[in-house]
Formats: structure tokens, C-alpha cells, sequence
């Protein structure tokens, strides 16, 4: 069952962590920050392959942790953009000319990463 959100221990080795509800950037687990999992914050990429729970599952997350999980990932946003002193409106602007490029900036990625 999922409780709260919450970011999670971070692991300083970086070992993919699958389920469970201690690990920030796991996948398939609950209440913290990752991906493929429910009832976290906000999505965290550590970098490792994603193991995705049902939907079934992360539809019978209760509404009063969800909404908990909203509200904190709003604010570690709003914290982010503080800390790279951009306003909401740079970020949503930011977000539409990047949408508009970003099919054309991860085939470059890919052609740059197989030159290198």
C-alpha cells in the first residue's frame, strides 16, 4: 500500500533498485521519487531499465496521496526553478520551443554518439 511521497535515500553507488519504498530513482516501487512505479512525488531517472507496475495498481492509489504526491512535486519544481533562476512562465516557454525541436535534438544525439 502506498502512505505518503517522499524523495527517497539516494544510493551512492547508484545500484538499480526495483520495487520497494526506500530507494530516489527506482523503478516499479512506491511512494518515491522514480519511475514505473506509484504513488511518488515526481518521475527520477537513476538511469536504469524501468519495470512498470499495472495500471490497475496505480489507479487504487487513495486521492488524498495523490494529491500529496501533486503538491510536492510542484514544489520541488518551483524549488528547481528557483535554483536555476528561471520563472514559470521562462519554463513553460522554455518547454514550447524545446517540444518543438526535441524529435530533431535526440536524432542529432544519436548521430553524435555514434561518431564519438
Amino acid at each position: 500500500d502506498v502512505s505518503s511521497p517522499k524523495h527517497g535515500k539516494v544510493d551512492p553507488d547508484n545500484m538499480p533498485h526495483i520495487g520497494g519504498n526506500t530507494w530516489a530513482g527506482g523503478t516499479g516501487g512506491r511512494d518515491t521519487a522514480g519511475l514505473g512505479g506509484k504513488g511518488g512525488p515526481y518521475r527520477l531517472d537513476a538511469g536504469h531499465r524501468v519495470y512498470q507496475i499495472s495500471q490497475a495498481e496505480k489507479d487504487a492509489i487513495p486521492e488524498e496521496v495523490k494529491r500529496a504526491a501533486r503538491e510536492m512535486g510542484e514544489k520541488a519544481f518551483k524549488q528547481r526553478l528557483k535554483e536555476i533562476q528561471m520563472s514559470e512562465y521562462d519554463a513553460s516557454t522554455y518547454e514550447r520551443f524545446s517540444g518543438a525541436v526535441r524529435r530533431q535534438v535526440q536524432s542529432l544525439r544519436i548521430i553524435l554518439d555514434n561518431l564519438q
